[in-house]
């Protein structure tokens, strides 16, 4: 009874040891995790990738779902009904996005959809957090994750403080059409987290992230660190805000109100 015991409370602390060590290692290497995708001759590359979302052209839930659809369809994100739904862009009210209350907000803006997604953090506390690398960050300053790394524990959810991940708590594949399945992305398992990965898969081979696609013009993708690029240029011109820059995340998403 006794030696079994102590090989019980061995093994739990080599197994506490070695998820410290990975997260330790996600800390300092958070450019080299995870499964790499190959880039074909056209990729797209940046030294850090960012979005401005004009909120004056995309600020219904309409022109939203339009995003969403054309994002969920080109990465096969299941349509589960109810609360425990998968979602890679949404939309939510000001308030909820911004958490700047005003009892005295523009009537335009308070009735003003935006358009939410993973924000892509310079220091994105997911990536801290995950004992596993299988979130991590890349050189390009874009939040990727490794499905086969992702154990559940779902600590990058508690680490997110902007509600970007989702939990396949049922098995996704049974939620997909798979006559309109997008055989160019792998579809996911129950038990692991998923988001946003600004199309790292379109970006591989030249094509602009499915949102900016279909946006007709008002969501745009850039390099943040050109100040050449087309991004660059509209923070030069527009007044732009992005969501709770307290935190010190420093999100890649940026919204022209």
């Amino acid at each position: 009874m006794n030696h079994t015991r102590r090989n019980f409370l061995k093994f739990a602390g080599l197994t506490a040891a070695g998820l410290c060590v990975a997260s330790a290692g996600g800390a300092l290497a958070v450019s080299g995790a995870g499964s790499k995708i190959k880039d074909g001759d056209k990729a797209l590359n940046a030294k850090r990738w960012g979005m401005v979302i004009d909120t004056k052209k995309v600020g219904t839930k309409e022109s939203i779902d339009v995003l969403a659809k054309a994002c969920h369809a080109a990465h096969n994100v299941p349509d589960i009904p109810g609360k425990q739904n998968v979602k890679w862009i949404w939309a939510d009210s000001f308030e909820h996005a911004f958490d700047q209350p005003n009892n005295y907000m523009d009537e335009g803006l308070e009735k003003r959809e935006f358009a939410l997604l993973c924000n892509h953090c310079t220091n994105a506390p997911c990536v801290r957090v995950c004992p596993t690398q299988a979130t991590y960050k890349r050189a390009d300053g874009i939040v990727a994750m490794d499905y086969h790394r992702c154990i559940g524990c779902r600590y990058c959810m508690a680490g997110c403080p902007f509600g970007a991940r989702s939990f396949n708590f049922m098995e996704p594949r049974l939620h997909l059409d798979l006559a309109k399945l997008n055989k160019e992305f792998p579809t996911r398992m129950r038990g692991v987290v998923e988001k946003c990965n600004f199309c790292v898969d379109r970006l591989a081979h030249g094509k602009q992230p499915a949102c900016a696609e279909a946006s007709n013009g008002a969501v745009v993708f850039g390099d943040l660190a050109d100040p050449a690029s087309e991004v660059r240029k509209l923070l030069r011109e527009h007044y732009t805000i992005r969501r709770k820059p307290a935190l010190g995340t420093e999100p890649g998403v940026y919204y022209i109100i």
